[in-house]
């Protein structure tokens, strides 16, 4: 499961990366493309990997979880030196 901020810590406590496990840092971020209406959001960067994760993220994180096992593309070859 991944941990939000509003469910499990405040905004000063460490957060973990879903994908490291490292610390997480509160940011506020600019989308400029955006077409809510919303310039700015706040969310969690990894300060490692830099993965990103904000409401938005999590509530598609929960709503698409991974593929089943055997269910996933098969990965094709790659290319071959030597």
């Amino acid at each position: 499961m991944i941990e939000t901020p509003e469910k499990s810590r405040t905004a000063r406590s460490p957060m973990g990366c879903p994908r490291c496990q490292s610390l997480m840092v509160q940011e506020t971020f600019v989308d400029w493309e955006s077409d809510t209406g919303t310039l700015y959001f706040t969310g969690w960067r990894c300060i490692t990997c830099g993965d990103i994760v904000d409401p938005l993220i999590v509530q598609n994180r929960v709503s698409r979880p991974e593929p089943a096992h055997g269910r996933a593309r098969s990965k094709k070859a790659g290319i071959v030196i030597g």
